[in-house]
């Protein structure tokens, strides 16, 4: 499918309507747009600017070390990326009927733009495009026309789970299972309170939300069945889907991943961090207690997801494929190796949360690290 750009008059209205209303019935995303790009940006120095990628440890033995890490990119491409950043706050700040979500998709390098994907649903697709088309006037979008269904938080099912056979020094890595009654998740790598400084477990917080005697206290499974608690629930971000766990004093986290080898956590992607990564086509990588690991490219980054909840979940991060989820597997982060780590340690992208459920669109979705640091002040 060949983007247009509307302002060119490539498709009469009329016919762009039929077209929509076609794609609609079928769950099919559609452009209909040429990619946000210098064009619109006339007054842009030319050349590079500097920006953050990822915030990492100075001092790989000390987690309370954090540095920023800069990278130079094209002016060009910053300024297309930065515009389509605040085109997709303001449609989620619109409240335009109809819309479920967006996302921002930045182009690579080689051709400086981004593009915005829009989710909206398919009973209001007609009436919600000419308002997205005010909105998103100065660039590209595509329209995803989303029949709205509910989701299973549920992490019950039975089947293979990733467990620990041991403990060492008490220290428990990310990407094994965990439990709050029946419900099973995956725990996350160590995440770190600067304001108090402390050291937290933390895994998807719909997790607790069946009826549990354990409600409140998260516990962790071993390869012979026994449990042993890790402690109770110490913050729950519901919007986020991030609940952390003090530790109990038996058990403390451990910032690792248990997989084929121990990835050790070395820091965080920023927002830019995830555009870079964009632009440069890398994958990342997640280790679920039910899936086990898988790689995936980036589908949508700074996104928001109003399909679930009351709230719209802003700060998503979207990749992957959802066949590499699978109930068990939430509250394991999705992550890259750090090139800078001579050791082989990993950079953590954010949360997975979930998979899409509607025809059209095929991604994990969860909340980035760097969302959880603006709005709480944890790291990994």
């Amino acid at each position: 499918m060949a983007p247009a750009n509307g302002s060119q008059g490539s498709r009469s209205e009329s016919g762009r309507r039929e077209f929509l209303r076609t794609v609609a019935t079928s769950g099919y995303a559609i452009g209909v747009a040429t990619f946000l790009g210098v064009e619109d940006f006339l007054g842009t120095d030319t050349g590079d600017v500097s920006i953050v990628t990822a915030l990492v440890r100075s001092d790989p033995a000390d987690p309370w070390s954090i540095e920023e890490r800069r990278k130079r990119v094209p002016a060009e491409w910053y300024a297309a990326v930065t515009k389509a950043f605040e085109i997709n706050d303001i449609l989620a700040r619109t409240g335009v009927t109809g819309y479920l979500g967006s996302a921002v998709v930045p182009s690579a390098y080689r051709n400086p733009g981004a593009s915005i994907t829009v989710d909206v649903s398919v009973r209001d697709l007609d009436q919600t495009v000419d308002l997205i088309e005010s909105l998103v006037d100065e660039g590209s979008y595509d329209v995803n026309a989303v029949a709205r269904g509910t989701s299973s938080s549920s992490e019950g099912e039975e089947g293979p789970f990733r467990r620990l056979s041991r403990v060492e020094d008490g220290r428990v890595p990310g990407g094994v299972t965990c439990q709050v009654g029946t419900n099973r998740a995956t725990l996350t790598p160590t995440l770190y309170d600067p304001s108090a400084s402390q050291t937290l477990f933390a895994t998807a917080s719909h997790t607790f939300e069946a009826p549990s005697p354990a409600r409140g206290e998260l516990s962790l499974v071993f390869d012979n069945g026994r449990k042993a608690s890790l402690g109770r629930v110490q913050a729950d971000h519901t919007v986020e889907d991030v609940v952390t766990v003090a530790p109990n004093g038996t058990f403390r986290p451990d910032s690792a991943i248990d997989g084929l080898t121990t990835e050790r956590v070395r820091g965080q992607f920023t927002r830019m961090g995830l555009a870079d990564l964009a632009a440069r086509g890398k994958s990342l990588e997640k280790v679920g207690a039910r899936t086990g690991r898988t790689t995936g490219r980036i589908e949508g980054i700074d996104a928001i997801t109003c399909l679930t909840g009351n709230t719209c979940r802003r700060g998503q991060l979207r990749w992957g494929q959802e066949r590499d989820m699978a109930d068990g597997d939430s509250g394991s982060v999705s992550f890259r190796r750090d090139p800078d780590a001579p050791d082989g340690g990993v950079l953590v992208a954010g949360f997975n949360n979930a998979r899409t459920w509607w025809p059209g669109q095929n991604y994990i979705w969860g909340t980035a690290a760097y969302r959880l640091t603006e709005r709480h002040g944890y790291h990994f």
